[in-house]
């Protein structure tokens, strides 16, 4: 499925929630890896406003392009930040939404 740039770059940015490694499986417990460089992928919560319209994004970032002790209240900055359809079956039952994709996130202080 394509995915679409989107542009935060007159954007505020703020860390909601710390990055957590992103699972495959919560039963095995299995770390979600990047298909290209074969980083282990993470979760962070991030609050993007602007032109007044605040908005909270899960943001799936590979673990390289995180920053250490990344806590919620950092601002932040966003590279490559991505967005992508999906659509799953799973047991008979359709789901669908958007998922977030960012290539690293900087600390902006």
């Amino acid at each position: 499925m394509p995915s679409f740039k989107i542009d935060v770059s007159t954007a505020v940015v703020f860390v909601a929630t710390a990055p957590v490694p992103k699972l495959v499986s919560k039963q095995t417990g299995e770390r979600a890896m990047d298909r290209e460089t074969g980083a282990g992928l993470s979760t962070v919560g991030l609050l993007i406003s602007d032109e007044g319209e605040g908005n909270l994004y899960q943001v799936t970032v590979p673990e390289t392009g995180l920053p250490e002790g990344l806590a919620p209240g950092t601002p932040v900055t966003v590279v490559g930040l991505k967005a992508r359809d999906w659509e799953n079956t799973f047991n008979g039952q359709t789901r669908h939404g958007i998922s977030f994709r960012a290539v690293a996130i900087t600390s902006a202080v």
